[in-house]
């Protein structure tokens, strides 16, 4: 599609470069940077070396200061470094400025997740998502960014005397878009006609952080062979499964990973995607409880829940991954009954927080599946009496 594109084929060396801005937490931005080098090894990457600099704001021409630019450069020029990637967004200035500085391609955080995705689409739908998103990133970093785009399609043999190549490049990019929107309008179409001619069951949706265990969860509940890896974003395309518990049946989706600081063209790419996540009943709500910092993680999916309007829906929370939590937590050597008081009080609390509509499971371990299943059992029963208490009593 352009022509600076990155080959993640082969094991490249990168570091990360990240401002803490006046107001921002510095283990906060360190949370960030973790969280980049894991989409980094998500696509192949090995990171080498961080850096940070405390700043008011970031560099207008550079993001970081000269100093830092130049400890950047001494490092690549020491070091066999194949990209460097920031943490926030660049505009196409600052990537042009950045790389004729250190020679080495430049790219940020928004780059390197649309790159991930576009390796992980496998529908025409989520293909269509992913290059939508790719061409709204470039249209406004064309000018410093790219010398020229291929030329294919609309736009060919157009330019008009004494338009710039620049001026053609970004018409073909706004062809593009526009084209790609109504293909992706039209995908739509066809999803919204399939999710209306499920008939009257009750759709259960599983949300969460990415990489918390969702599509485990999926294999579990529905037995089907849904693609789980230890990966970031190793799910973009919705999967839907009938399921039956209890001889209760309903629909169960599995959706794509939340993640902060997602690049808001992705959020908007990927709005028919989430359509399953408005749509559904009941919302199964993942969390990585072995995960330091899941407390956070569980704030930014109510939060991207409630930006799509779906935080009234019932929610159950799934506390996944207990048996790395307890592996985590606590001490081969603490007492047996210490270790119980101290998960119980953990339990006592969420329960509390929840209204009793959460439960504590490992997926890979099989662990308390049954209590998971009854607890999805109850709630399906109980909308099915509410939405369709024709149908509720052949289910029992």
């Amino acid at each position: 599609m352009i022509e600076k594109k990155i080959n993640y084929n082969n094991t490249i060396n990168v570091v990360l470069v990240a401002v803490i801005q006046k107001g921002q937490e510095e283990h906060l931005v360190k949370e960030y940077l973790d969280e980049l080098q894991f989409l980094a090894e998500t696509a192949g990457a090995v990171t080498v070396k961080t850096f940070t600099q405390k700043l008011d704001h970031p560099d207008s021409r550079t993001f970081v200061g000269k100093g830092k630019l130049q400890e950047i450069k001494d490092f690549i020029l020491r070091k066999q470094v194949d990209l460097v990637i920031f943490d926030d967004e660049l505009t196409g200035s600052q990537i042009s400025n950045i790389e004729k500085e250190l020679k080495v391609t430049t790219i940020d955080r928004s780059d390197l997740i649309l790159d991930i995705f576009a390796s992980r689409a496998q529908t025409a739908q989520a293909k269509v998502q992913v290059e939508l998103a790719q061409y709204q990133y470039i249209l406004p970093r064309l000018k410093g960014m790219w010398k020229h785009l291929e030329r294919q399609g609309a736009g060919i043999g157009s330019r008009g005397p004494g338009e710039t190549e620049i001026e053609t490049d970004r018409r073909i990019v706004k062809d593009k878009i526009s084209l790609l929107r109504k293909r992706l309008a039209e995908i739509d179409k066809q999803a919204f006609t399939q999710r209306k001619d499920r008939g009257e069951f009750i759709r259960v949706a599983l949300v969460g952080y990415t990489n918390v265990g969702k599509s485990t969860i999926m294999n579990l509940l529905s037995k089907s062979d849904v693609f789980a890896e230890n990966k970031l974003f190793a799910t973009l395309d919705t999967t839907t499964r009938k399921v039956v518990l209890g001889h209760t049946p309903f629909l169960l989706s599995d959706t794509v990973g939340f993640i902060r600081k997602l690049p808001h063209h992705l959020i908007e790419s990927f709005k028919s995607t989430l359509d399953e996540v408005r749509e559904a009943d009941i919302l199964l709500h993942v969390v990585d409880i072995s995960h330091p910092k899941y407390e956070e993680q569980i704030a930014v999916v109510n939060k991207t829940l409630q930006e799509l309007k779906s935080f009234d829906k019932p929610i159950i929370i799934l506390f996944n991954k207990m048996d790395q939590y307890e592996k985590n937590t606590f001490d081969q050597w603490l007492p047996e009954e210490v270790k119980e008081q101290l998960l119980a009080e953990l339990k006592e609390r969420w329960q509390i927080q929840t209204n009793g509509h959460c439960v504590f499971i490992s997926a890979t371990q099989k662990t308390n599946i049954r209590e998971l299943r009854q607890v999805v059992l109850n709630q399906v029963r109980e909308l099915y009496q509410s939405k369709y208490p024709y149908k509720a009593e052949f289910f029992y």
